[in-house]
């Protein structure tokens, strides 16, 4: 390994191999020849019969076995990426020589070959998306009793419970899944169309015969397991699709993002925290501390993946008539990085969901100091229940609120609003310990947990169930 070039950190700390390989030349590179193959299968099948038998078998020999110095010698001397593979293409399959590439333009090979890398990178997103879910639907069952203090404005608010929040992660994973799953079946192929769209050059080579342009078209998208290819093109596919799907990863970035954020303030209260390894090192000066580095790594994955939405978008909108080049150059990072990035925090996700630390009695002391203020609105019924005046109970309640908020804030106290109000004569016929059940107090959040893992988690299990249950080993 070499330390005196700059590696990228999405590759070396935090993509998965599988997602790696994807975005790797050998796969783009591979994935061209079969384009050219195909392509000449197609050509030969439609009546070119200059495409040898002899060319194919070739052609199908040398797929992945890429002379990438040559090929580099040859885009040296030419400036051209396309035709450097080309001609090393050429010398691997002599036979094919004047027929690889025959009628197509660069972008027959380039975009169709980001096509199949975006859809299939697409779908391990999906998988990732999948077994987060599982993971956090797992977490919120087994802890879809406990009550914790909600919050709204970052404010205590009424009560919910540890695995409801938990479906709240979950849900918005859930909607990021089915976009991509949505933006993955309306993915067109570019298909053959030519340097600028019109299939001139093939309406060329089959004489004429338009039937057999569409032929062609539609044979080479069937191949690549494409449905439809775009009815129009010009040199290139849309760059509008780029930006769809950037836009799609930012927003799985949001919902990670949102994930990460809400477990570092939950660990800032000692209420729940990421996995802590036994060796594990929080600070090099504090060696107390447990700082939650997953999820602050995650966090700020999530915010690179966000910040690169407007670049497709400006290469989309700044594409002149058929096509300019200055797509190209921004292409090659603005596609793979939001990938690796998205893969990065995705596998965090699941790492840090299927190893949550659930503290319930730091949970339960937070519950109880806010829980007579809770309970305010119960108390009052229980009141009036027991034949007290509504008006005159709510003054009493109110009056020793604020003092008690007050003993809170200003001594740092515990909450002493119940022994105040057992002293009022108003509510000397209330039982207030009965009040203080915080399970009285999360409404329907229990079964609101199962009835979400039964509508939405169980059909996403049910169909990436080949894909479940992956554990995953961080890099550094």
């Amino acid at each position: 390994m070499s330390h005196d070039t700059y590696e990228s950190p999405l590759a070396a700390r935090n993509a998965s191999p599988e997602m790696l390989r994807l975005f790797s030349p050998q796969h783009k590179f591979s994935l061209w020849r079969r384009l050219w193959l195909e392509l000449a299968r197609c050509e030969r099948d439609l009546g070119i019969h200059r495409i040898t038998e002899a060319a194919l078998h070739e052609m199908e020999a040398h797929l992945d076995d890429i002379d990438f110095a040559r090929a580099a010698d040859w885009e040296k001397r030419l400036r051209h990426d396309v035709m450097a593979h080309v001609h090393t293409f050429e010398e691997a399959a002599p036979a094919a020589k004047g027929i690889i590439h025959l009628g197509a333009t660069s972008q027959y090979v380039v975009d169709n070959a980001d096509l199949i890398i975006m859809r299939d990178a697409m779908r391990l997103v999906a998988a990732r998306l999948a077994n987060a879910i599982d993971a956090l639907a797992t977490f919120a069952v087994q802890w879809k009793d406990l009550p914790t203090l909600g919050y709204t404005h970052y404010q205590p608010a009424q009560l919910t419970t540890v695995g409801k929040r938990a479906t709240l992660w979950a849900q918005d994973l859930a909607m990021d899944l089915e976009e991509i799953e949505h933006r993955i079946a309306l993915l067109k192929f570019r298909g053959v169309k030519g340097t600028t769209g019109t299939q001139a050059s093939f309406l060329a080579l089959f004489d004429g015969d338009h039937g057999k342009c569409d032929q062609l078209d539609q044979r080479v998208t069937e191949r690549f397991a494409f449905s439809e290819s775009f009815p129009v093109t010009g040199q290139t596919y849309p760059r509008k699709v780029d930006a769809q799907i950037v836009c799609d990863l930012a927003g799985i970035a949001a919902s990670v993002h949102r994930f990460a954020n809400d477990i570092r303030l939950l660990a800032g209260m000692k209420q729940i925290e990421e996995p802590f390894e036994a060796e594990q090192v929080g600070s090099s000066a504090m060696a107390y501390k447990r700082n939650p580095m997953r999820c602050e790594r995650a966090t700020g994955l999530a915010r690179f993946v966000i910040s690169l939405v407007t670049s497709p978008l400006q290469t989309a909108a700044e594409q002149w008539f058929e096509r300019t080049l200055d797509d190209s150059s921004n292409k090659r990072l603005t596609i793979p990085e939001p990938f690796l990035a998205i893969d990065g925090c995705l596998q965090i996700v699941v790492n840090v969901a299927r190893g949550l630390v659930v503290y319930p009695k730091v949970i339960e002391s937070f519950v109880m100091a806010e829980l007579p203020f809770m309970a305010t609105e119960e108390i009052l019924m229980a009141g009036v229940r027991a034949g007290g005046d509504r008006q005159e109970l709510h003054e009493v309640i109110r009056k020793h609120s604020l003092a008690a908020a007050g003993v809170v804030k200003m001594e740092g106290k515990p909450n002493d609003l119940l022994d105040r109000l057992k002293k009022e004569p108003a509510f000397k016929n209330v039982n207030l310990s009965q009040v203080m059940n915080p399970r009285q107090y999360v409404g329907r959040a229990p079964e609101q947990v199962t009835a979400f893992i039964e509508k939405v988690v169980e059909p996403i299990r049910a169909r990436y169930a080949k894909s479940l249950g992956q554990q995953v080993e961080l890099k550094v």
